[in-house]
């Protein structure tokens, strides 16, 4: 390391009172080699990472370039004519595009409204429990959901709220009487259902991050706090929310850039063709233009609008958290 003065120091200064700043060196090309076979374990471990995002995230991004053209698969990429914009401009005259825009964004509202805070308030509660074997319980009860699949999530929908055979649906019409509901054929309750599928599946993950940092506060400053005559409340107002507020502002970030992503096997899963007007999305939709009806290249040009609305969400939320004096994504 070198040293160099602090500017604005008068010259007749004597040196051993002089200030010093640390100025890195610049790195050799012997001594990153040096650095690499050093830490020559780490770096091989992080191949397998790094050989995933290549082959599965940003190889098959070549592919996108036939949102620009008419692909015909047996002329191949490069045989197939280019286009221009003409897909990107069917999309959003087309009769398709406002409903599809429609019902992805109420989703996406409904998700960071009902859904996101759910981990913050379970993760609170959870905090203030005393009996740890308690805590410890309910936390575990609560992660199972994760690790079940859609498909058995959809089918316990389906036992639970069918017109037929759902016991919910059998115990709501006991109570209220009239004629039985199918509620998961009928389109104003798909919405619902979905929101309750995502809060029982995943509120239970959720938490970890959100313990995890409420398992970094230093728990003299709730002595404190008592001490000067604070109640719970005021504790979780200004000691809890601002420890796992860093936390909160990061996953917000994340869930704006997943806003246009609804979720192709739930919502694939719980459609019908009674709520097709409402359970229709852009993912769902680029299945079924791109898959079952082979416009591979318009339903390209659909998944390449969400993903690039995706990447101006992210950006823009991470711009506005640094705005609002957070530290934000990057």
């Amino acid at each position: 390391m070198a040293t160099d003065l602090v500017p604005g120091v008068a010259p007749d200064t004597p040196r051993a009172t002089r200030p010093r700043v640390w100025r890195a060196t610049r790195k050799t090309p012997g001594r990153r080699l040096a650095m690499l076979l050093r830490n020559r374990w780490l770096y091989l471990m992080l191949l397998p990472g790094v050989a995933y995002f290549l082959v599965f995230k940003y190889w098959p991004m070549y592919g996108l370039h036939i949102a620009f053209k008419d692909y015909v698969p047996f002329l191949g990429y490069s045989g197939s004519p280019w286009v221009g914009l003409k897909h990107f401009e069917e999309l959003f005259t087309g009769p398709d595009f406002g409903r599809l825009m429609a019902n992805t964004l109420i989703l996406a509202l409904l998700t960071v409204v009902f859904v996101f805070p759910a981990p913050i308030v379970v993760a609170l509660l959870l905090n203030e429990l005393r009996i740890r074997i308690v805590q410890r319980s309910v936390q575990s009860l609560i992660y199972i959901p994760h690790f079940l699949s859609w498909t058995i999530v959809a089918s316990l929908t389906y036992l639970l709220f069918s017109a037929d055979f759902g016991v919910l649906a059998g115990f709501i019409h006991d109570v209220v009487g009239g004629q039985r509901a199918d509620y998961v054929a009928q389109e104003e309750w798909f919405r619902p259902i979905i929101i309750l599928q995502l809060l029982w599946k995943q509120t239970g993950w959720g938490t970890i991050i959100y313990l995890a940092a409420l398992a970094s506060v230093d728990t003299q400053l709730y002595e404190a706090a008592r001490v000067d005559g604070a109640g719970r409340w005021r504790q979780l107002w200004h000691i809890t929310l601002p420890a796992i507020r860093p936390a909160i502002v990061v996953m917000a970030i994340l869930t704006s850039g997943n806003l246009m992503d609804s979720g192709f096997e739930q919502i694939w899963l719980m459609t019908t063709s009674l709520n097709r007007s409402t359970s229709e999305v852009f993912d769902t939709y680029v299945y079924y233009i791109g898959i079952t009806q082979g416009a591979f290249s318009y339903s390209t040009a659909v998944g390449l609008f969400k993903g690039v609305v995706g990447v101006f969400l992210i950006v823009g939320s991470n711009w506005l958290a640094k705005r609002l004096g957070q530290r934000g994504l990057y």
